[in-house]
């Protein structure tokens, strides 16, 4: 019970400071659980439906709203859902060590995306098919690694050309979906421990609420993305040290 009520407390604080910053905290809730002795798939497992549970509200707001363009949402959607339930069976058949470096080479990119990244585009590139062979890659990408996905789409279609409110739209419809189907494929071969997923879920839920209130509190949305950079940094770190 110790060892659940600090999970409950890592990802409780980990929840309110990634909502902040206006991010999903299962990125770091994956590795920070594995270096606790939490067997990787069983990890990402858990960060799945973490961040399923702590996303899936303002998808259901989005759809109730009918902001988004299905003609663009649905190519999008459509694959990763189908995607990144194939890439998380793929980690079944590929190395783990290889997965965590896959994992930490993904930690440094999205850190560095928030420390950096500007929101440009670098060309005008339009077209559904491009929607739908993204979201095949990065599904799979995401699913293997136990992620959303969210972090990489994100920047390559505002590089591309998309508009970023419409982005941000259409990626926070569909990355949801294909936690949760990503989830269950993890389910379907991981010895799940589901009073830790009951205990990380909640503590998520809350942790969120609480970070979506105090959004705005002191620091800026600008400063929180830099300490989470630093804090993916710092995982990043310890994961390549442990390899």
């Amino acid at each position: 019970m110790i060892d659940y009520a600090l999970y409950f407390v890592i990802v409780f604080f980990l929840s309110i400071l990634f909502s902040m910053g206006g991010a999903g905290a299962g990125i770091a809730v994956i590795p920070i659980l594995s270096m606790l002795g939490i067997e990787f798939n069983l990890a990402k497992a858990v960060g799945l439906f973490v961040g399923f549970s702590t996303t899936a509200t303002s998808t259901a707001m989005n759809i109730k709203r009918k902001v988004f363009d299905v003609k663009f949402v649905l190519p999008l959607a459509l694959t990763l859902v189908i995607s990144a339930p194939i890439g998380a069976q793929l980690s079944r058949f590929v190395d783990k060590g290889l997965i965590k470096l896959l994992f930490a080479l993904f930690l440094i990119i999205s850190a560095s995306m928030m420390m950096f990244f500007k929101k440009k585009a670098k060309t005008d590139f339009q077209k559904p098919w491009i929607l739908a062979i993204l979201g095949l890659i990065i599904g799979i990408l995401a699913g293997l690694l136990g992620v959303g996905g969210g972090n990489m789409l994100l920047p390559i279609l505002i590089l591309l050309g998309y508009e970023p409110k419409r982005v941000a739209v259409a990626v926070s419809f569909a990355i949801p979906l294909s936690a949760f189907t990503s989830f269950l494929s993890y389910a379907s071969f991981v010895q799940m421990d589901w009073t830790l997923l009951s205990v990380a879920t909640l503590a998520a839920v809350l942790g969120g609420y609480i970070g979506n209130y105090f959004m705005h509190f002191k620091l800026t949305q600008a400063q929180i993305k830099k300490i989470i950079a630093l804090i993916l940094y710092i995982l990043a770190i310890k994961m390549l040290l442990s390899l």
